[in-house]
Protein backbone atom coordinates (compact mmCIF):
# COMPACT_ATOMS: atom_id res chain seq x y z
CA UNK A 1 0.00 0.00 0.00
CA UNK A 2 1.32 3.34 -0.66
CA UNK A 3 1.95 6.61 1.12
CA UNK A 4 -1.38 8.37 2.09
CA UNK A 5 -2.60 11.44 1.13
CA UNK A 6 -1.55 14.78 2.54
CA UNK A 7 -4.20 15.47 5.23
CA UNK A 8 -4.44 19.46 3.74
CA UNK A 9 -5.46 17.70 0.26
CA UNK A 10 -9.34 18.90 -0.34
CA UNK A 11 -11.55 18.83 -3.44
CA UNK A 12 -11.07 22.35 -5.11
CA UNK A 13 -13.78 22.71 -7.44
CA UNK A 14 -16.66 20.92 -9.45
CA UNK A 15 -17.17 21.04 -13.27
CA UNK A 16 -20.06 20.62 -14.53
CA UNK A 17 -21.49 20.09 -18.11
CA UNK A 18 -24.94 21.85 -18.22
CA UNK A 19 -26.77 22.30 -21.39
CA UNK A 20 -27.81 25.93 -21.18
CA UNK A 21 -24.72 27.82 -19.63
CA UNK A 22 -27.09 31.31 -19.04
CA UNK A 23 -30.02 29.42 -17.21
CA UNK A 24 -27.07 27.23 -14.85
CA UNK A 25 -25.57 30.21 -13.88
CA UNK A 26 -28.42 32.09 -13.13
CA UNK A 27 -29.28 28.94 -11.00
CA UNK A 28 -25.68 28.85 -8.95
CA UNK A 29 -25.34 33.12 -8.79
CA UNK A 30 -29.63 33.67 -7.98
CA UNK A 31 -30.47 30.88 -6.38
CA UNK A 32 -27.57 29.79 -4.25
CA UNK A 33 -25.93 32.97 -4.40
CA UNK A 34 -22.34 32.56 -5.71
CA UNK A 35 -20.71 34.75 -7.13
CA UNK A 36 -19.82 35.05 -10.90
CA UNK A 37 -16.07 35.64 -11.10
CA UNK A 38 -15.94 34.40 -15.04
CA UNK A 39 -18.36 33.99 -17.71
CA UNK A 40 -17.93 33.13 -21.45
CA UNK A 41 -18.32 32.65 -24.41
CA UNK A 42 -17.83 36.64 -24.06
CA UNK A 43 -14.62 36.01 -21.83
CA UNK A 44 -12.47 33.26 -23.88
CA UNK A 45 -14.72 32.24 -26.27
CA UNK A 46 -16.30 29.21 -25.06
CA UNK A 47 -19.19 27.96 -23.09
CA UNK A 48 -18.03 28.03 -19.89
CA UNK A 49 -18.40 30.16 -16.00
CA UNK A 50 -17.08 30.31 -13.27
CA UNK A 51 -18.65 31.03 -10.24
CA UNK A 52 -17.16 31.11 -6.13
CA UNK A 53 -17.74 32.06 -2.75
CA UNK A 54 -15.56 34.32 -0.56
CA UNK A 55 -13.71 35.44 -3.37
CA UNK A 56 -11.70 32.00 -4.61
CA UNK A 57 -10.78 31.97 -8.57
CA UNK A 58 -13.78 29.47 -8.37
CA UNK A 59 -15.58 26.08 -7.00
CA UNK A 60 -17.89 26.12 -9.42
CA UNK A 61 -17.39 25.81 -12.76
CA UNK A 62 -20.04 24.94 -15.75
CA UNK A 63 -19.89 24.71 -19.26
CA UNK A 64 -21.31 23.60 -22.74
CA UNK A 65 -18.43 22.21 -24.14
CA UNK A 66 -20.13 18.69 -24.77
CA UNK A 67 -23.60 19.25 -23.65
CA UNK A 68 -25.35 22.34 -25.32
CA UNK A 69 -28.81 21.85 -25.46
CA UNK A 70 -28.44 18.18 -24.42
CA UNK A 71 -30.18 16.19 -21.98
CA UNK A 72 -29.79 15.22 -18.37
CA UNK A 73 -28.11 11.62 -17.87
CA UNK A 74 -31.19 9.01 -17.35
CA UNK A 75 -31.29 7.61 -13.57
CA UNK A 76 -29.39 4.28 -13.34
CA UNK A 77 -26.21 5.43 -15.13
CA UNK A 78 -23.26 5.85 -14.09
CA UNK A 79 -21.93 9.22 -13.10
CA UNK A 80 -22.32 12.36 -10.83
CA UNK A 81 -24.54 11.35 -7.45
CA UNK A 82 -24.39 15.19 -6.26
CA UNK A 83 -22.26 17.88 -5.63
CA UNK A 84 -22.04 18.72 -1.53
CA UNK A 85 -22.05 22.54 -0.45
CA UNK A 86 -20.86 22.82 2.87
CA UNK A 87 -22.02 25.91 5.02
CA UNK A 88 -20.51 27.02 7.92
CA UNK A 89 -23.05 26.63 10.47
CA UNK A 90 -26.73 25.86 11.14
CA UNK A 91 -28.05 29.10 10.51
CA UNK A 92 -26.62 29.38 7.29
CA UNK A 93 -27.37 26.55 5.64
CA UNK A 94 -31.15 27.64 7.25
CA UNK A 95 -30.47 30.70 4.81
CA UNK A 96 -29.55 29.01 2.32
CA UNK A 97 -32.70 26.08 2.32
CA UNK A 98 -34.81 29.86 2.39
CA UNK A 99 -33.46 31.15 -0.32
CA UNK A 100 -33.83 27.91 -2.74
CA UNK A 101 -37.60 27.57 -1.38
CA UNK A 102 -38.45 31.36 -2.26
CA UNK A 103 -36.93 30.63 -5.68
CA UNK A 104 -39.69 28.35 -6.19
CA UNK A 105 -37.17 25.14 -6.30
CA UNK A 106 -38.44 21.81 -5.33
CA UNK A 107 -36.52 20.11 -2.38
CA UNK A 108 -35.69 16.53 -3.41
CA UNK A 109 -35.02 15.31 0.51
CA UNK A 110 -33.54 16.58 4.01
CA UNK A 111 -31.73 14.33 6.69
CA UNK A 112 -29.67 14.63 9.45
CA UNK A 113 -27.45 11.83 10.95
CA UNK A 114 -24.62 11.88 13.36
CA UNK A 115 -22.03 13.73 11.06
CA UNK A 116 -24.60 16.90 10.51
CA UNK A 117 -28.06 18.02 8.37
CA UNK A 118 -28.16 18.00 4.74
CA UNK A 119 -30.93 19.32 2.28
CA UNK A 120 -31.25 18.12 -1.43
CA UNK A 121 -32.14 19.33 -4.52
CA UNK A 122 -31.10 18.98 -7.84
CA UNK A 123 -29.40 22.09 -10.06
CA UNK A 124 -31.47 22.70 -13.89
CA UNK A 125 -29.87 20.30 -15.66
CA UNK A 126 -31.11 17.34 -13.10
CA UNK A 127 -27.52 17.74 -11.29
CA UNK A 128 -27.74 16.40 -7.89
CA UNK A 129 -26.71 19.18 -4.90
CA UNK A 130 -26.39 18.57 -1.41
CA UNK A 131 -26.46 21.79 1.13
CA UNK A 132 -25.56 20.95 4.57
CA UNK A 133 -23.55 21.76 7.62
CA UNK A 134 -21.20 19.38 10.01
CA UNK A 135 -21.80 18.75 13.41
CA UNK A 136 -18.28 19.86 15.68
CA UNK A 137 -16.08 16.84 14.53
CA UNK A 138 -15.94 15.85 18.15
CA UNK A 139 -19.27 14.45 18.02
CA UNK A 140 -18.64 12.44 15.25
CA UNK A 141 -16.42 9.67 17.26
CA UNK A 142 -16.71 7.27 20.44
CA UNK A 143 -14.95 7.75 23.21
CA UNK A 144 -11.98 5.14 21.41
CA UNK A 145 -11.82 7.41 18.46
CA UNK A 146 -13.66 5.20 15.74
CA UNK A 147 -16.42 7.06 13.51
CA UNK A 148 -20.23 6.31 15.10
CA UNK A 149 -22.55 6.58 12.08
CA UNK A 150 -26.50 6.74 12.83
CA UNK A 151 -28.89 5.90 10.41
CA UNK A 152 -30.41 9.06 8.49
CA UNK A 153 -33.53 10.61 10.17
CA UNK A 154 -36.14 12.71 8.47
CA UNK A 155 -34.24 16.84 8.93
CA UNK A 156 -37.55 18.94 10.66
CA UNK A 157 -37.44 22.01 7.38
CA UNK A 158 -39.72 24.64 9.88
CA UNK A 159 -36.97 23.06 12.92
CA UNK A 160 -34.51 24.38 10.52
CA UNK A 161 -36.08 27.37 9.47
CA UNK A 162 -36.93 28.51 12.98
CA UNK A 163 -32.75 29.22 12.89
CA UNK A 164 -33.86 32.60 10.99
CA UNK A 165 -36.35 33.58 13.62
CA UNK A 166 -35.23 36.32 16.03
CA UNK A 167 -35.46 34.49 19.52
Amino acid sequence: MGEPIHPAVGIGHVHLRVSDLRRATDFYHDVLGFDITMYGPDTIGVGIAFLSAGGYHHQIGLNTFESEGGTPAPRGHAGLYHVAILYPDRRELAKAVKRVLDHGCTLTGSEYDSFGERVYLNDPDGNGLELYHDYPRGQWADESGKLVMTMPAKLDLDDLLDELDPA
